[in-house]
């Protein structure tokens, strides 16, 4: 409940953007209460056929949102076009209510505010890990290299991998490795952090990793994060669930809004945690449950109360 409430406190804040927007509007300072990034009416075509069709929803400051949805739902779609990666055909991307202009630097602007991590790594695998976290502050940034040094051990620090710094990716986990990526874009210090299925390639040791660090950086810096899982156990940890089907939002609300919907999710040929499976099967078969469980321990709490 406290999160809760610390949730609709940082929406109700007001957020001061102090830079160039557009072109047009230079150094000018702006104060806006809302979303850190609207997406509105979105539709993205290659050729004839159309990926994404009239996407609509808000990111708020804090926000944890996963993005689920069968393989060629438009899901890496989506976030690419986010992040200008793809080049909408039409609708609009706001950034702290402002729209996102085509001119190369207003893009470069944002992005800096909104870094990326992709399912591989893009770790440069002949140098340290520290080297790959001081590259970027050093050569974007302008920082001096004892700068970024310091800073990027700080982040070591806070994704757990400070005994790693000399090592190279080859003598790394592949959880350790994308929780170095995330330190690399948290290098840039950037306000949202997007992630196109950051734990699909790891282990089951791996994906807690990852999805332990993300929690925690929501938790203690107040980060964005959006995203993209296959994986339901872990969509039942963020705040809001996107759920999309053939380039549209099938439905969207918080995971227990969500996957109370289980009938639809499976006529949509999506999996729900497995919890919820179990007792939409026994409910199914008579059982009443008041609701669905998300967890294994609501699970057993909900089966206690049944059969007392």
């Amino acid at each position: 409940m406290e999160r809760k409430e610390e949730r609709v406190m940082a929406r109700q804040s007001i957020f001061k953007f102090n830079e160039r927007v557009t072109t047009e509007a230079k150094d000018a300072t702006y104060e806006f209460r809302g979303p850190v990034i609207s997406v509105r009416n979105l539709e993205k075509k290659f050729g004839e056929h159309e990926v994404l069709k009239d996407i609509s929803f808000d990111l708020f400051e804090g926000d944890v949102v996963c993005i689920i949805g069968s393989s060629g739902s438009g899901k890496s779609t989506l976030l690419r076009c986010i992040n200008h990666l793809e080049t909408p055909t039409s609708g609009q991307i706001l950034y702290h209510g402002y729209p996102l202009t085509k001119d190369a630097q207003t893009i470069n602007r944002f992005r800096s505010q909104v870094g990326m991590v992709f399912q591989q790594f893009n770790l440069f695998p002949h140098k340290t890990v520290i080297d790959n976290l001081t590259m970027a502050p050093v050569k974007l940034l302008g920082k001096s290299k004892d700068e970024a040094k310091k800073d990027a051990m700080d982040l070591l620090e806070r994704v757990g991998l400070a005994e790693k710094a000399n090592a190279y990716p080859n003598q790394l986990s592949g959880g350790q490795k994308q929780r170095i990526a995330i330190a690399g874009i948290l290098a840039m210090q950037p306000q949202c952090i997007v992630l196109d299925e950051p734990t699909a390639m790891l282990d089951p040791n791996g994906r807690d990793e990852v999805m332990t660090t993300l929690l925690k950086l929501n938790r203690e810096k107040n980060m964005t994060v959006v995203l993209i899982t296959h994986y339901m156990e872990e969509a039942v940890l963020a705040d809001r669930v996107v759920v999309m089907d053939a380039g549209k939002i099938l439905t969207q609300g918080t995971p227990e809004e969500v996957f109370s919907q289980a009938e639809l999710l499976k006529k949509h040929r999506l999996d729900v945690p497995q919890a919820t499976e179990l007792a939409y099967r026994l409910r199914g078969c008579g059982v009443k449950f008041d609701k669905l469980p998300l967890n294994a321990e609501q699970c057993v709490k909900m089966l206690e109360e049944v059969l007392s």
